[in-house]
C-alpha cells in the first residue's frame, strides 16, 4: 500500500511540472525574437572601421600638425552624445590607413554613423568636403575612403576680402589730403561708402630713408586690414611687403612679412607698429572724427 502511495505521488509531481514547463513551439503569427536570433543580429554588426584617408592637392605639413578621427552616431536623436571611438594623433604622411575599435553592443541598427577626420596645423585647418557613413544602413565597415581639403585660414580670409575691398574703391566717395612734415611728405585718398570710411590709401616720401605706399582698411571705425609696400623710392618695385589684419575681437589673424617672394610670418612688434599707423593715420586724415 505505501508503495502505490508513493507511485501516485510522483506520477502526480510529474504532472504538475508539465504543465508548468515553457512550450516549445511559438502560436503561428507571432514575432518575438528569440536569444539565438537576436546574438546573430548583434554578431552583424563589426566591432572596428577601417580605411584610408588622404589630402586633395599639395600640402606641406609640419611636424606639430595633429589628426583627431572620430566615429560619430549623427541621428537627431543621438545629439550631443560622445564619440563611439576616438583617436588622436600627430599627423604623420598621407595617404594613411586608419582603423576604429569599439563595442559593437553600443551600436543602434537604425541609427546613422560617419567618420568625422580633423586635420589641424597651427592655423590651418583641413575638413571633409564629403561625409563618410558607416556600420548601419547598408554601409561598409572596411575599405573607407577619407579625402581631407584645406579651409582658408582666418588671415587668409581677411586678405581675401580686404582685395575684394580694393577693387571696389572706384565705386566710393574719395576724398584727399596732404601734410609736409619735418622728415616725411605725407599724402592720403579716403574713400567712403554710404556715409562708412572704408579706406585710406597713403603715400609716404621719407626722401634718402625710402618711400612707403600703404593701404588701410577699417570696420567699424577700427583697423581692420593694412598691406604696407617699402621701396626705396617712389617708382622702384616694393623691396618688402607687410600684411596684417584683426579678427572682430582685436585678435591678430594675418600676419605675413613678403621680401623677394618669400612670405614669412610677421613678428607681432611690426604688427602692432601698423596698427598704430591705421590709427594715426585715420585720426589726422578725418581730423579725430574717425569716420
Amino acid at each position: 500500500m505505501r508503495k502505490m502511495v508513493l507511485s501516485l505521488t510522483s506520477v502526480a509531481a510529474l504532472a504538475l511540472s508539465g504543465c508548468n514547463a515553457p512550450s516549445s513551439s511559438q502560436p503561428a503569427g507571432t514575432s518575438a525574437p528569440t536569444a539565438a536570433a537576436s546574438a546573430a543580429g548583434a554578431a552583424k554588426i563589426a566591432n572596428q572601421v577601417s580605411g584610408t584617408i588622404a589630402l586633395r592637392g599639395s600640402s606641406q605639413l609640419s611636424p606639430n600638425a595633429s589628426l583627431v578621427i572620430n566615429l560619430v552616431d549623427v541621428s537627431s536623436t543621438a545629439a550631443g552624445a560622445a564619440p563611439l571611438a576616438s583617436k588622436t594623433a600627430p599627423a604623420g604622411a598621407f595617404p594613411q590607413p586608419f582603423q576604429l575599435s569599439f563595442n559593437p553592443a553600443e551600436v543602434k541598427p537604425d541609427d546613422l554613423y560617419v567618420v568625422q577626420a580633423t586635420l589641424t596645423d597651427g592655423d590651418r585647418h583641413y575638413v571633409m568636403p564629403i561625409q563618410a557613413p558607416v556600420l548601419t544602413k547598408g554601409n561598409a565597415s572596411t575599405g573607407v575612403s577619407i579625402e581631407l581639403m584645406a579651409e582658408q585660414t582666418p588671415g587668409e580670409k581677411a586678405l581675401a576680402e580686404f582685395k575684394d575691398e580694393q577693387k571696389q574703391l572706384g565705386a566710393m566717395k574719395v576724398s584727399h589730403g596732404t601734410k609736409l612734415e619735418k622728415d616725411a611728405s605725407r599724402g592720403w585718398q579716403l574713400f567712403r561708402q554710404d556715409g562708412q570710411l572704408k579706406f585710406i590709401r597713403e603715400l609716404v616720401d621719407y626722401g634718402d630713408k625710402g618711400f612707403t605706399s600703404t593701404d588701410y582698411a577699417y570696420k567699424n571705425g577700427k583697423p581692420w586690414v593694412v598691406v604696407q609696400q617699402t621701396k626705396p623710392n617712389q617708382s622702384a618695385k616694393p623691396s618688402a611687403i607687410d600684411r596684417a589684419g584683426w579678427d572682430d575681437s582685436g585678435n591678430l589673424v594675418l600676419k605675413q612679412h613678403e621680401v623677394g617672394g618669400s612670405v614669412q610670418p610677421l613678428d607681432e612688434a611690426t604688427a602692432e607698429k601698423l596698427k598704430k599707423e591705421a590709427q594715426d593715420i585715420l585720426n589726422l586724415a578725418t581730423g579725430g572724427k574717425n569716420k
